[in-house]
């Protein structure tokens, strides 16, 4: 392919308010263009890129015995049965009925089951489809990162035992291994969050300090998880201290927890904070120790609640008469369930809001002034927190995720009343797995863990071109008969190929080279009357000179190495 019929628009610089060294160098590269905010042209390197992911991933799911199909973009709004989200997109037909541009389909996926299959003989069944995807991010950020509009694969399983599922379950996550690792990311699969709707859900995270998903692993065993799930292995260390009275202490304004430990000269890790939020309609107030943040997931999965919001002032005057920042659960409101976390209970002598406007209980103790309705673990873990599995410490890291499965089980054919028939004629309902991967956001994972200062180094098995092909001198006779002679070679040796064929000045040549990042640059040069090239390997930016009929050998071994 030669370089001047290709659409490659690249570019010295980008605005300083591309953030992601991702999104600069799709930018710069000519591998995307931005056409509104979230919303971008793959140009023709990123859709050759995008189309050798594709394959890895068709190749390894017909491992899986799966089956690609399309399903369409617009869904009605009567199949979707999850949770409102704002962050969907609505239309109308000319007729009002409506539809939303689809961010999943997985209840199209099991009407269509519904309606097709009917005995438990057809079951398992394994369907995928690689299409785009739409979600009006609030604030789309880090170019393909986090974007409006974005491909994806996604597959489901269904199966007539639980059994069934876990069989295919495991295969998808030893296929997501194998995907990842063919498109050359490093990464690493951690406990995730599929809320109310299914369970053992699995994230594959690639490392990258540009990630939003904060991972947290054990370093010195295989805990991972994302920080929404994580949890560290809790010890009782209640102290023998003698419980004092019951006292109130009044603050001359509203100040911080921080703020109200140091005039109170104690710690924070002594005071309790009292979180007020509205699950499916129920107010209930949350403690967590002074010191720690309250995990809303933990929270939400343990209450088993479809709706989880903070309360409002308004809510808080209502139920303890006072504003939040005041509210404790001392003579709290007989309306209010309490739930406290595992290390409230460790306190003595502790400080918490007294229902009163810029006033505070001094010396509360748990059990005694007051008694939740359970205790467990609703905080986020801290970095240094013992592992759960009681092996090491747990270690931060921040990463991208790129793929997840996790089983729905009956979830959709419950609310949907799918069933197949059993042998004996019994309905039985069906079980389903879901297993998505972000496409698109591949590229910016890939690019953010596969560059350097000059540009992107794409892994082998995914770059837009094998070989990137440079003449420096193009009115040089013999500098053109070797290109050709090399190009032509390299093809019928099944490399794909992209010849700089522009009139350019050498420099202008190499810099771009270097930032499309093609695994092999072979630059012919002032040796081509002696018949020798120049190879750059784009990884390790280590050149070699080599004779061209030496070429084919070294390219099988540089390129066997990698």
């Amino acid at each position: 392919m030669k370089q001047s019929k290709l659409l490659i628009p690249t570019l010295r610089e980008t605005s300083v308010d591309v953030e992601a060294v991702s999104h600069q160098l799709l930018l710069r590269a000519g591998f995307i263009r931005q056409i509104s905010n979230g919303i971008y042209v793959y140009l023709p390197l990123a859709y050759r890129v995008i189309e050798k992911i594709k394959s890895i991933i068709r190749e390894e799911f017909d491992h899986l015995d799966g089956i690609e199909l399309m399903m369409p973009s617009l869904i009605p709004k009567d199949l979707w049965t999850q949770v409102e989200d704002l962050e969907l997109y609505h239309v109308k037909d000319m007729a009002q009925r409506e539809y939303l541009l689809g961010p999943n389909h997985g209840e199209m996926f099991m009407k269509l089951i519904q309606n097709e299959i009917s005995s438990y003989e057809q079951l398992p069944l394994n369907l995928y489809q690689i299409q785009t995807k739409y979600r009006d991010e609030q604030q789309p950020r880090f170019g393909l990162i986090h974007s409006r509009e974005f491909i994806t694969s996604e597959s489901y399983s269904f199966h007539d035992s639980d059994e069934s599922l876990e069989q295919q379950y495991r295969a998808y996550e030893q296929a997501y291994r194998s995907i990842l690792t063919r498109c050359g990311l490093v990464f690493k699969r951690v406990l995730g969050n599929s809320g109310t709707i299914g369970v053992d859900s699995q994230e594959f995270i690639a490392i990258s300090e540009i990630g939003t998903e904060t991972i947290c692993f054990s370093d010195e065993s295989d805990y991972a998880a994302n920080r929404e799930m994580a949890t560290s292995l809790y010890t009782s260390k209640k102290s023998h201290a003698t419980y004092l009275n019951l006292e109130k202490v009044s603050m001359p304004e509203n100040q911080s927890i921080q703020e109200v430990a140091e005039s109170l000269m104690i710690e924070t890790n002594k005071m309790i904070q009292s979180r007020l939020f509205v699950a499916d309609n129920q107010p209930i107030l949350v403690l967590l120790r002074g010191d720690h943040e309250i995990n809303r997931t933990k929270l939400k999965n343990y209450l088993g609640c479809r709706v989880l919001r903070e309360g409002t002032e308004t809510e808080s005057q209502s139920l303890f008469g006072v504003e939040k920042a005041f509210i404790g659960p001392v003579n709290h409101s007989e309306h209010v369930a309490i739930y406290a976390d595992l290390y409230v209970e460790d306190l003595v002598n502790s400080v918490t809001g007294a229902n009163e406007s810029y006033t505070y209980f001094v010396n509360v103790n748990p059990n005694r002034d007051f008694k939740p309705k359970a205790y467990a673990d609703f905080r986020l873990v801290q970095e240094g927190d013992p592992s759960p599995d009681g092996q090491g410490t747990i270690v931060f890291k921040q990463g991208i995720e790129i793929g997840n499965i996790f089983k729905l089980g009956l979830h959709c054919s419950e609310q949907l009343g799918a069933t197949v028939s059993t042998e004996e004629g019994q309905a039985i309902p069906i079980r389903m797995g879901c297993y998505t991967i972000g496409i698109s956001r591949f590229l910016a994972a890939i690019v953010e863990q596969h560059s350097d200062e000059q540009g992107i180094a794409w892994p082998k098995e995914i770059a837009p071109f094998d070989l990137h092909i440079l003449q420096i001198d193009m009115e040089d006779d013999y500098q053109l008969q070797l290109s050709q002679e090399v190009a032509e070679t390299m093809q019928q040796a099944g490399y794909e190929v992209l010849i700089d064929d522009r009139m350019e000045e050498a420099e202008i040549k190499f810099v771009e080279a270097d930032l499309i990042g093609c695994p092999i640059r072979i630059t012919i040069g002032k040796k081509a009357t002696e018949g020798i090239v120049e190879i750059k390997i784009r990884q390790t930016n280590a050149t070699l000179e080599v004779r061209k009929e030496e070429l084919a050998d070294t390219l099988n071994i540089l390129l066997t190495a990698e």
